[in-house]
């Protein structure tokens, strides 16, 4: 017997969020960060490094599907996210820099999880229990209206996630890696409607997320959906009138059960058949207290804060959707996306990769959340819309000012402040920057009167809000902050001064560097990096201080002086020890 559904949802509060409008928001949020800057630290670099020996590699085919940089394989075992990296570097033209490039193409990746996520949320509410109670005499929503609203409420919530703002502007596995599990996701919300895009979404997705470094999680998601699916084709046979006659009007019920189980089962094995023999199955399985120094209480308190703030503003509206939708928790339009969010969370929960697996549950969470807007009271509304007004508004205030202390010297503590936290910065003025960061200013200012003003009833008025606030502080970050930013998360100032002091050796040589160092000492100072060894022939040694103790069973340091300790000027421990031979 079907349950009551608590959407009570009229025509007129389903009406169409314009296209260019959406349009214009996601390309606000993803291109700010594409251009003015370098690769970040230090997953970045890293991964950067990877892509860019790949490009350069003369080794033969076998090399690209075992990266390494300096014989050291990489944190996160990976081959899609290279590869795609690497070929971005070879066809890019000679006027756009290989780290642009490599942006350019992961940039897209996130415009596909975007695209995605909208088309798994629309599909997800087209199915009945999903539809707003049927009024008497007419007037209720028309089911694919009251999609499409959902669905913009859902990509709206995804762009309005903290946690997105950073990672989503990377090029590391875990932005490739969120578009194959949005792919995913997309696959199993329409695979009733239409098997052949929905079942190749999947089938790429599972095996696109195995060899992007989550071999673990693509094997766990396939299996509990080709589960689902099979528990799915079941119930169609045996449940309520609505759900035979929604199988009825999209598929043929033994097609679509034994097609989405057979696609989806297919690829879970063609997945985990490819990740363990090319060996990219790694087990990292840390639980909360089991780092030494670490208690129990005090990880989960961790993993508390990092659920609070990274999926913010999606949480609050997941819990109310669940509580909402109660009944219906095993309807698919519930199921479904929970599935996809308690998988990452577990991982999450259980791996030292703690916010890279929260980011695969941003998709299906944005997802339950917009499915709290149908059962919305106005006042509920009205106090996430002064909310969000309130923060984002203080947040756009607060870059403002800092950009203008900077640029101006008043007030004259946020310039110190910059000054104390970033040392050797020397503050940049951009007239191009400055009216993008106007321009966005000035949109946030017409949405908010827009917002208050008409179309009160639009279903996806909520977060309309939260995501173009989100939009607006990442573009005045990456537009006025930018700059130091850069200085700060980047590792130029730091081979900088390396370069200073050896000039243009033809080698130097290293030991116990970290990835993020050669990737950065090999791109930003073009310098040719040996492994340490005792006939080594290179004037200059680069140690990190963790490996100090195996440089006196190396080398004869009565031969080499210290020339410097070399700190990255807002890292602490981030030093690089450089030794002069003494003797030719």
């Amino acid at each position: 017997m079907n349950q009551p559904t608590p959407a009570i949802v009229a025509q007129s509060a389903v009406r169409r969020l314009p296209r260019l409008a959406l349009i214009l928001l996601c390309a606000a949020y993803l291109m700010p960060g594409l251009l003015g800057r370098g690769p970040w630290k230090s997953e970045d670099i890293s991964s950067f490094g990877y892509m860019l020996e790949l490009a350069q590699t003369h080794e033969g085919v076998a090399r690209w599907f075992d990266p390494l940089l300096m014989g050291l394989r990489p944190e996160t075992l990976a081959l899609i996210p290279y590869w795609v990296g690497a070929w971005a570097i070879q066809i890019a033209p000679p006027w756009i820099s290989p780290d642009l490039a490599v942006r350019i193409v992961f940039a897209l990746f996130l415009w596909g999880a975007f695209s995605a996520t909208w088309y798994a949320a629309y599909y997800l509410a087209r199915t009945p229990q999903a539809q707003p109670v049927a009024f008497a005499f007419g007037g209720e929503a028309n089911p694919k209206d009251y999609a499409r609203a959902i669905a913009d409420g859902g990509l709206m919530a995804l762009i309005a996630c903290l946690g997105l703002a950073q990672l989503g502007h990377e090029t590391t596995p875990a932005l490739a890696q969120i578009f194959f599990a949005s792919c995913m996701f997309y696959g199993m919300a329409a695979l009733p409607y239409r098997p052949i895009a929905p079942g190749a979404a999947m089938a790429v997705g599972v095996v696109g997320m195995a060899l992007s470094g989550g071999p673990t999680v693509a094997i766990i998601l396939g299996a509990g959906s080709a589960l689902y699916a099979a528990v799915e084709w079941r119930r169609s046979t045996r449940g309520g009138k609505d759900e035979q006659d929604f199988y009825a009007e999209n598929a043929e019920r033994t097609s679509y059960g034994a097609t989405a189980f057979a696609i989806i089962a297919g690829a879970t094995v063609l997945a985990g058949v490819l990740a363990f023999s090319l060996d990219l199955v790694q087990w990292r399985i840390e639980l909360p207290g089991s780092r030494p120094g670490e208690t129990v209480a005090g990880d989960l308190r961790s993993l508390v804060r990092l659920l609070i703030w990274f999926t913010w503003p999606a949480w609050p509206l997941v819990l109310w959707t669940l509580w909402r939708w109660r009944r219906q928790l095993a309807a698919r339009h519930v199921a479904v996306p929970l599935w996809f969010v308690l998988v990452p969370l577990a991982a999450t929960s259980t791996t030292d990769f703690a916010q890279r697996s929260l980011l695969l549950a941003l998709p299906p969470l944005a997802t339950l959340s917009a499915f709290a807007l149908p059962t919305f009271r106005r006042s509920a509304s009205a106090l996430i819309d002064w909310f969000t007004l309130l923060f984002f508004s203080g947040s756009a205030i607060i870059i403002w000012v800092v950009y203008l202390s900077m640029q101006t010297g008043f007030p004259a503590k946020p310039a110190a402040n910059v000054v104390r936290l970033a040392p050797g910065f020397v503050p940049q003025y951009s007239t191009l920057a400055l009216l993008f960061a106007i321009g966005a200013t000035i949109a946030w200012a017409w949405l908010v009167r827009w917002r208050t003003g008409r179309h009160q009833a639009a279903l996806w008025k909520t977060l309309v809000l939260p995501a173009g606030g989100a939009a607006l502080c990442w573009m005045l970050v990456m537009t006025l902050w930018l700059p130091p930013l850069d200085y700060a998360r980047s590792y130029v100032p730091q081979v900088n001064a390396v370069k200073q002091l050896v000039d243009e050796p033809e080698c130097i040589a290293e030991l116990g560097l970290e990835r993020a160092h050669i990737a950065a000492l090999r791109y930003h100072g073009q310098f040719t990096l040996q492994p340490l060894s005792a006939d080594s022939k290179c004037r200059y040694v680069l140690v990190n201080p963790e490996a100090i103790g195996g440089l006196h069973d190396i080398i004869d340091l009565h031969q080499w002086r210290l020339v410097r300790t070399l700190r990255r000027p807002t890292a602490k421990s981030d030093d690089l020890l450089l030794y002069q031979r003494m003797t030719p």
